[in-house]
């Protein structure tokens, strides 16, 4: 199986929007995309393809986030989410998919990346509760976690607020 890992465009929406629909159990991440997307808060959408069928193996989506370090504005996005098609789990295409957004966000200068998620499977990926903890957030607790890009170092100065797009606050909502 070969993967290419490019990112996506206005053709891959509705295959995206599949994905996210089958690989959760609620349509909440998929109306989260959608919401981001609508707001002008996506930063980063990419996708892997299965290069010999030409499916759609997984996509990762970073949003726009409003962090401050020391009273100053850090950039900084949010992971979420992430979704690999069930005949693809556990074949490397997650790692692929975050090491190549990671790569270019911190290219594109993005100091923070932050996830809620589940600390064992999002810490192979870097992200760790104890970079996120001096953060004020709506999520802060063992599930909001951080990745400090850009060397891996985390901005001085005293930590204050890490607030997510609006769209997640509709996260849960009904």
């Amino acid at each position: 199986m070969a993967i290419a890992i490019r990112p996506a465009g206005a053709a891959d929406v509705a295959a995206i929007d599949a994905l996210l629909r089958t690989s959760f159990p609620h349509p909440e991440e998929a109306d989260l995309v959608r919401d981001l997307c609508i707001a002008g808060d996506m930063v980063l959408t990419l996708v892997a393809d299965d290069e010999d069928s030409g499916t759609l193996a997984g996509a990762v989506v970073f949003s726009r986030m409003a962090v401050t370090v020391a009273g100053k504005p850090v950039p900084a996005v949010a992971l979420a989410p992430l979704a690999v098609a069930p005949p693809y789990r556990r074949q490397g295409v997650a790692e692929a998919l975050v090491g190549a957004a990671h790569e270019q966000l911190e290219a594109a200068g993005v100091v923070l990346s932050f996830v809620l998620g589940d600390p064992q499977f999002y810490g192979r990926f870097g992200y760790d509760a104890a970079v996120a903890r001096n953060f004020t957030s709506p999520y802060a607790g063992e599930y909001f976690l951080a990745l400090p890009l850009q060397g891996g170092l985390v901005p001085c100065g005293v930590r204050e607020a890490a607030h997510h797009a609006p769209a997640f606050s509709q996260l849960g909502a009904a």
